[in-house]
């Protein structure tokens, strides 16, 4: 057996992806997603043509599918399908052989109306869910984590910067409250993305369901149709109900009552409909139509009426009139997504693959996660510069192999090298989604075997990375201090130009002299390395007499006059925002696995 040092392991793998999302970008964990698929599929055509007298798959069928799918697939399996996949050049059908090898009699049923995209679209869908579930997760374990630090820091000033030059002052905590307000916006985003991410359903080759119309002999009521019904029928009650209108469109009514009914017979939800609060006028449409005054009474319920009258339309001398149908492939359908546990219906239309397009949504929204965290980290490498903060640093953690004394932000480095791949994967999925001729051209898939699981891995490596520094931060309070009072002087003036003028000056001179002290003042710290003196030139010059007791760290030079209202800006934030989310997401955020690098 060739050693795993002989061959190349994908770094996300080795050193960065976290177990949890390995495992769900894992060969097992995929291969056992289809095989979900085809059981949920196969379950589905039983249940809608069980007692049609030909069921497209039996009750034998499927215990003796269940019974291998719930086991799992073997690592005996696995080998299998890769030695049949290397035979027939396809991955789905190698795998339904295998399958149908561990299923003697189920096997001629699997994948029975499906193309490779039924099952490999709705794996895709199921496994891109749970990965966005860890990662919105994560995103919240780095929010909370900054907002502690955040609070914990509130109150220490500390010099702001734009175009990365002395400006305004903001406060420590401020700051990474901004940063953990930044990553919440991408929760939002992931929240909405949710939405997106709907199954293909089963749709077949090319979206039209024609195998399934062919598996079900049917009428040629559309599915769009029968939806549009279903809704109408509750529509046209509800709006007679709320208004005390007779009913008018009785046509209309009794027709969009028929198949209300049906769908429920074949959903076993007769009982649903009396507590529907349209059942009165959909019952009272059909009863007229079918039944004479002095036979009403006969049928004491809802429920006992709906069977008499569709045992009557689907059976006439015990020969099925096979009026099955356009409801019979669509509640197939709407089964197999329920039990699948998709929480979103399918996409209204697709080509042979759910729309491509769809990638693009997914691996914009990690981009956009991986440039907040790139932000962060970068911000984190510039105060390190400045010696004001110092991420996590091990006991025997070795900064460089050349200077002893280095102190390197390795894990922050790592972040934005992560993060940059993450947002360099985009593009990927634009082309995808650009070349799909017509109704699907397979150059989608050898890319998005690499670019969706390293998107998601990578971003998850540096979700980790990000939530060990946060919760490590180390703020070094007298260097921020040191740094903020060097510059505070020039940033003072405008207060000591205010305080000169209310003590009687003239403005437009007092305007000059500051300006001179001030350009003399830089100049010293500039060419010469000398400390700003800016204060003490002021000091000096008889036109601030009259402010000199203001000149003080108790008055002008108070840093905390110049931070507006970061404390409360932060404290509000933590408690409107982060706060909920913890309490939210308690339970996943205790699940999570440690964040400790693992190399």
């Amino acid at each position: 057996m060739t050693s795993p040092y002989d061959t190349y392991t994908s770094p996300l793998a080795a050193r960065n992806a976290s177990e949890e999302m390995l495992r769900i970008w894992s060969p097992r964990h995929k291969f056992n997603t289809w095989r979900r698929i085809w059981l949920a599929i196969a379950e589905a055509q039983h249940e809608v043509t069980k007692d049609t007298g030909s069921p497209l798959v039996t009750a034998e069928q499927v215990e003796e599918l269940r019974a291998v799918v719930e086991r799992g697939i073997t690592d005996e399996e696995l080998a299998r399908a890769s030695e049949l996949e290397r035979e027939l050049r396809h991955d789905v059908m190698a795998h339904v052989h295998c399958l149908g090898e561990q299923c003697p009699k189920a096997k001629p049923t699997i994948h029975l109306g499906c193309t490779s995209q039924d099952v490999v679209c709705n794996a895709d869908v199921l496994v891109q869910q749970q990965a966005l579930d860890i990662l919105r997760t994560k995103v919240i374990a780095c929010m909370i984590s900054l907002a502690e630090t955040a609070v914990s820091s509130r109150g220490i000033p500390t010099l702001g910067y734009t175009h990365y030059q002395p400006a305004q002052p903001t406060t420590v905590g401020r700051r990474f409250a901004q940063s953990s307000y930044e990553l919440s916006l991408s929760v939002s985003r992931i929240d909405s993305l949710a939405d997106s991410v709907r199954p293909r359903g089963l749709r077949g080759a090319t979206g039209t369901q024609a195998a399934f119309v062919a598996l079900v002999p049917c009428g040629r009521v559309a599915s769009d149709e029968y939806r549009h019904w279903l809704s109408v029928a509750k529509g046209t009650a509800s709006f007679a109900i709320e208004h005390n209108y007779a009913v008018t469109t009785a046509a209309q009514l009794q027709s969009a009552a028929l198949r209300v009914v049906r769908h429920c017979y074949f959903t076993d939800r007769i009982a649903e409909l009396s507590k529907n609060p349209s059942i009165d006028l959909i019952y009272n449409s059909l009863v007229g139509k079918h039944l004479r005054p002095s036979t009403k009474a006969v049928y004491h319920s809802h429920a006992d009426f709906i069977s008499w009258y569709f045992k009557r339309n689907i059976y006439k001398s015990g020969v099925e009139l096979s009026i099955l149908g356009d409801e019979a492939w669509v509640e197939i359908e709407e089964r197999f997504l329920s039990g699948m546990g998709f929480g979103l219906s399918a996409h209204r239309l697709t080509g042979q693959t759910y729309p491509r397009v769809i990638d693009t949504f997914i691996l914009a929204d990690l981009a956009s996660i991986a440039s907040i965290l790139h932000k962060i980290a970068t911000d984190i490498r510039l105060l390190s510069n400045r010696k004001e903060i110092d991420e996590p640093f091990g006991d025997k953690q070795i900064g460089s192999s050349a200077m002893p004394y280095k102190r390197n932000p390795m894990r922050c480095e790592r972040i934005c090298g992560l993060t940059r791949f993450v947002m360099n994967l985009v593009g990927n999925a634009y082309d995808t989604a650009a070349t799909q001729w017509l109704e699907r051209t397979l150059d989608d898939s050898s890319n998005r075997r690499l670019s969706l699981p390293e998107a998601f891995l990578a971003l998850d490596g540096a979700l980790d990375l990000m939530h060990n520094v946060a919760s490590g931060l180390i703020v070094h309070e007298a260097m921020v201090r040191k740094n903020l009072m060097a510059e505070l002087p020039f940033l003072a003036t405008e207060n000591i130009l205010m305080e000169a003028v209310k003590a009687g000056g003239d403005r437009q001179d007092l305007h000059e002299r500051i300006r001179v002290h001030a350009q003399e003042a830089g100049h010293k710290v500039k060419h010469l390395g000398e400390d700003n003196d800016l204060i003490d030139r002021l000091r000096n010059d008889p036109a601030f007499e009259k402010v000199h007791h203001l000149l003080t760290e108790d008055h002008l030079l108070d840093p905390t006059k110049y931070v507006g209202r970061a404390v409360e800006q932060t404290e509000r934030f933590v408690k409107e925002v982060v706060e909920p989310l913890r309490a939210r997401y308690g339970d996943e955020l205790n699940a999570l696995e440690a964040s400790e690098p693992r190399v």
